[in-house]
């Protein structure tokens, strides 16, 4: 499935919407955030911060893929994106997988873990998103990020 809105009925400019449905491929995940990320661009919709939207947005896509479906050919990752010019965007990333819980994640920054090769997805995604939220028992990611080249308050180790 495939749509995409535009309007400029928004207070601030125009707003692009966007659904998407991708199979369960990590394959499928660079030429989609490609394709987004120039929308993003296009539209202005938060100049200055579109490298940390992409980070997070893989994160996203790959926990979804990997972690929520487990590569499952038979499940889809639904992929909802607003962009608002000059404003925000907020991207919403939902798999068919059974959740999880993201208070009980451990610190990835933790002695012992540092030296581990995974385990920073949702870590990063906070680093680098203004707001970052798990619903459905974790199975959908809210993830919004404000227009301005203002940086998050990052941690000193990214």
């Amino acid at each position: 499935m495939a749509r995409t809105r535009h309007s400029n009925s928004h207070r601030g400019g125009p707003r692009v919407e966007m659904e998407r449905v991708l199979p369960s491929k990590v394959a499928a995940i660079s030429p989609f955030v490609d394709k987004l990320m120039l929308l993003i661009k296009k539209c202005r919709c938060a100049p200055g911060n579109e490298t940390d939207i992409e980070i997070a947005l893989r994160e996203a896509l790959e926990n979804a893929v990997i972690h929520g479906n487990h590569e499952d050919p038979r499940k889809h990752v639904y992929v909802r994106c607003r962009c608002e010019a000059d404003e925000e965007v907020s991207i919403i990333v939902k798999d068919e997988g059974q959740g999880f819980d993201s208070n009980a994640l451990p610190d990835p920054t933790g002695p012992g873990a540092i030296q581990s090769t995974h385990g920073r997805g949702v870590y990063m995604m906070k680093a680098f998103m203004d707001e970052v939220r798990f619903e459905q028992g974790g199975a959908v990611v809210y993830m919004r990020k404000k227009s301005g080249n203002a940086q998050p308050d990052r941690p000193k180790d990214l």
